[in-house]
């Protein structure tokens, strides 16, 4: 029986990155050696962190004066060292769930923070509109997909101050203006890689403007002066990124990547408005693309395992959604087929004629 992944994260890649990044664990380049025991130093690998970096720049089409790193401690660090490099006096948050709510809380360690919107009154299931931006804040961060509560914010905001973003989950699913960002970042383990690297995009002249002193790892300039290689990167990570930014540009682009997104996201979410058994969790237009949830409605409740069961016997995995909004979610990154995202509407279009 076939299988399609909804996993959220760590969550589908395409077939064939798994494949490269595989033999070359086995034997890379023809060296006779695994990727995962080579030096970082070594000839063969510096290339790959390069054709990586150049195929960051030109997908996303990034302008000059922009450094691309790989680095390491996921997202979650990046809460902490995004405020240690830019946070002087205040900074300005959009909260629009979990990830952004501990980016908040970590930014506080570090100078005052104002909150410009919140969507936490109706459990995040929408993306604030029409807040102000206080234009005296270091920089506004926001979040731009939620994975918990299937919300995507779908345009980039033009924002009076530096504009930072944690894209962890959307990057490469559609085009962005990077020209706006000051800094762009994310953990790999959901539209680029495996889990076990982290992406930065910083504007270099945008650095060194606070006071404090930074520790020398926790500082943007030591890896843009270095080019990721102050320590030991992520290796095998870094290749799968590039078997995968490959993948992307081979299939059209970053343009391609969204007209997919949209059109699973438009079969998926037909499907849950239609379908007798299912409701959508989040706001018509703040509906995420990469993370689509629903819920059985009321009368349907104690149908919820059972529909679990259902959907695992059919080849559907990781549908169970988020204990913070229950009921499931389908994750549809960029590595989904449209024939996955039909299989499970035949899945619940099964289970409402069972019901």
């Amino acid at each position: 029986m076939k299988k399609y992944n909804f996993n959220a994260g760590p969550s589908i890649l395409p077939r064939e990155v798994i494949e490269a990044t595989a033999q070359a664990c086995l034997d890379f380049n023809g060296s006779g050696l695994s990727l995962m025991e080579i030096s970082h130093r070594a000839k063969d690998f510096q290339p790959v962190v390069d054709e990586a970096v150049a195929l960051f720049k030109e997908l996303l089409n990034i302008p000059e004066g922009y450094s691309v790193l790989f680095l390491g401690g996921g997202a979650s660090l990046e809460f902490c060292m995004v405020p240690y490099n830019f946070l002087e006096k205040k900074a300005a948050y959009l909260n629009t769930g979990v990830w952004a709510t501990k980016a908040e809380k970590e930014a506080k360690l570090f100078g005052e923070v104002v909150e410009v919107a919140s969507s936490k009154d109706k459990n995040f299931t929408y993306i604030p509109k029409n807040f102000e931006i206080p234009t005296d804040a270091d920089y506004l961060h926001v979040t731009t997909n939620n994975t918990i509560y299937g919300t995507e914010l779908l345009k980039d905001i033009d924002s009076p101050i530096p504009l930072i973003a944690d894209m962890s989950s959307d990057i490469f699913s559609r085009p962005i203006d990077v020209s706006k960002y000051a800094l762009i970042y994310g953990g790999a383990q959901k539209n680029l890689s495996m889990a076990g690297v982290t992406f930065v995009i910083v504007k270099e002249d945008a650095l060194g403007k606070v006071s404090r002193q930074i520790p020398t790892m926790l500082d943007y300039r030591t890896h843009v002066k270095k080019g990721s290689m102050f320590n030991t990167p992520p290796v095998v990570p870094i290749y799968s990124a590039l078997m995968n930014l490959r993948y992307v540009k081979a299939h059209g682009g970053v343009e391609a990547m969204e007209k997919l997104a949209k059109e699973r996201a438009e079969i998926l979410y037909a499907e849950i408005d239609r379908n007798k058994l299912f409701v959508g969790t989040a706001e018509e237009d703040s509906r995420s693309r990469m993370n689509i949830t629903f819920v059985l409605k009321p009368e349907y409740q104690e149908l919820q395992d059972e529909f679990l069961a259902f959907s695992t016997s059919k080849g559907m995995v990781g549908v169970k959604g988020h204990r913070d909004v229950g009921g499931f979610r389908a994750s549809c990154y960029n590595a989904m087929s449209v024939e996955g995202v039909k299989a499970l509407v035949a899945c619940m279009q099964e289970f409402e004629k069972a019901h």
